[in-house]
Formats: C-alpha cells, structure tokens, sequence
C-alpha cells in the first residue's frame, strides 16, 4: 500500500449501503465490507447478525487524506446513517447494525469528536447522537458475496436500500430539496422546462454542446458532480455528450417511452432532476453516450475547483 494513503473504519447499518456512497469518490483506493469491534476471530455473516460476537458491520476504506480528506469523509459518513438510533438502523435491527466511528489514531479521534459535537450542535435532530467513537479494532473482511454488493446485485440493492427506509431517511435528513418557488427563482425558464418538467433544449444551440474547457460538470439544483470534461466528447448530436459519469450512483435510469420511443432517461438522484438520456452507441469500453441537457447543468473550470469547493476533483486534471 501506498505510503500516501490511510485506513478509515466505519460502521453504518448494513455493509451494502455503506460502500458505494464513498466507492467512486477521487481519493478512494479500497471500500471494503467486513466485521469489527467483537471477539470472535473471522466471523462469518451468520454469526455477526446473530449477534453473538458482538461484531459491527463495518466498512474499511483506503484513502488518500491529499485529495479526500478524513475530515470529508467524516461529513459523507454521516449523512448515510440515522445517528440518533441506538438499536440499528432503519429496518436493521440489533448490535451488529450499530454505528460507529473506529478510529486508528488521535488525530481521526479528535476529528471524530469535532465532527459529532458539531453535528450535536447543528440542531439537526431533536434527539441526542448516540454514534459511538471507538479504537480500531482487528478488522475482519466478509465473505466475497457481500463485496461490492450493489454493483453486483444492483437491482436487489436500489430495493433493499429504500425497502429499508434508509434512502428515504436520507432523503428527508440530509439531502435538502428545493421548493418549486425557490427553484422558480433560481432557474432561468429554459432550466426550469428541463430540469422538472422534463423537456429537451434545441441541438446546437445550447450553452456547453460545444465546450471544450477543463473542469467538471455539476447539476444545476443540488451541485452534485456529474461528468467530467476528461470524459466529454462531440458526439454529433448537438447536445454535450460524455461516456460516463463521475459517480454512477448519482444518477437514476429510467424507461421513457414518450414521442412514440423507448429510450433511457438518465435523472440525478439528489434532486431528481431530469438530466437527458443514455444510448449504448457510445465510444467508451461499455458504448455508453450520456447525452444530456446544458440546462441541467453549471460548469466549474479547473482552476476554480478549489475555490468552488469542489478541490478533491482537482486530480482528475493531473
């Protein structure tokens, strides 16, 4: 392993849904699901959820703190847990589904503390946070059917994670949605039409079809990073064309069959905006073309990353 990178250990809940959140993050080597925190020596999943191990599932990731920060990683942590629920998580119920922070030295414990006093603090909930901060402790990987779990059973995990009620705590804790007067305010009509109402704005006349500078593309609502420029390409259609995004597990596929055609619509996860749509005539390995709308997005150049607030993207320039 790399002298640059860390180890950081999490417990959330149920190991499927804590992988993917911080799996395609810049930074990130390794999201690894496993056990921690018991006395049993390698655990199976059987044993961990019967709770007689007193085993935390758990996620180790390898990262390098250049360009994702322990401290990132701590607010992205956060936002995929209720961290008022002592007994679980969301439908997940006993110790094994606890959440914790595993700490592997003083300067993640005391960031640790930070972060959780300041979520205390923030008011965002009403009850007390119970999420424990603990010493590492010796980490035991699962069995290969749960590595990387929603990537692949993806169908069964989109299911399980809002069967759960986990997507929906997400969505109504941490992900802040925009009235429709706000977004009135806040979007040009063009923008407005595309983003919720689903419509599509003219080939070649549109602000980013053509545009070739270095940078990142984000969603015009939520500032989710969608696409990068490294990934964008003239596809001939008129509209910006990439062949994949920067996190796949932002964006939404689904079936549209309106204008008499059976297409793919690509949406954004956050804030359910409408994107484009995806075909499969694409240059790329996999021959995806995401063909998407200017005016669902806002462009962040290279040298603004930084300032912007979106710095761990810098690399994907080196």
């Amino acid at each position: 392993m790399s002298n640059s990178y860390e180890i950081a250990t999490f417990a959330g809940g149920c190991f499927w849904c804590m992988v993917s959140p911080f799996d395609e993050q810049p930074g990130i080597k390794e999201v690894v699901s496993g056990y921690t925190g018991g006395h049993k020596e390698n655990p199976t999943y059987e044993e961990v959820c019967s709770d007689t191990t007193g085993h935390y599932e758990a996620v180790q990731i390898t990262f390098d703190p250049e360009v994702f920060p322990y401290k990132k990683l701590l607010e992205l942590f956060w936002q995929q847990i209720d961290p008022t629920d002592p007994g679980g998580q969301f439908n997940d119920r006993g110790q094994s589904y606890r959440t914790a922070i595993f700490y592997h030295n003083e300067n993640q414990k005391e960031l640790a503390e930070h972060s959780r006093a300041d979520l205390e603090a923030s008011g965002r909930f009403k009850k007390p946070i119970v999420t424990e901060i603990l010493p590492a402790a010796p980490f035991y990987r699962a069995e290969e059917k749960h590595q990387d779990y929603y990537k692949k059973n993806s169908f069964h995990y989109n299911l399980y994670k809002e069967g759960s009620g986990r997507a929906k705590f997400i969505r109504e804790n941490w992900k802040k949605q925009k009235s429709d007067e706000e977004l009135r305010k806040e979007l040009t009509p063009l923008q407005y039409e595309v983003t919720k109402n689903n419509a599509t704005e003219p080939p070649f006349r549109n602000e980013y079809w053509d545009h070739t500078e270095d940078g990142i593309y984000v969603d015009i609502i939520s500032g989710e990073p969608l696409f990068s420029s490294k990934d964008k390409y003239d596809a001939g259609c008129g509209w910006p064309s990439f062949t994949k995004p920067i996190r796949r597990m932002e964006l939404e596929e689904k079936l549209d069959t309106s204008y008499g055609m059976r297409r793919i619509e690509v949406r954004s996860k956050t804030s359910d905006s409408h994107l484009g749509h995806v075909f499969d005539d694409g240059p790329g390995p996999d021959h995806a073309r995401y063909c998407i709308n200017s005016a669902a997005l806002r462009f962040i150049p290279k040298d603004k990353l930084e300032e912007e607030g979106y710095g761990q993207y810098v690399r994907l320039f080196e």
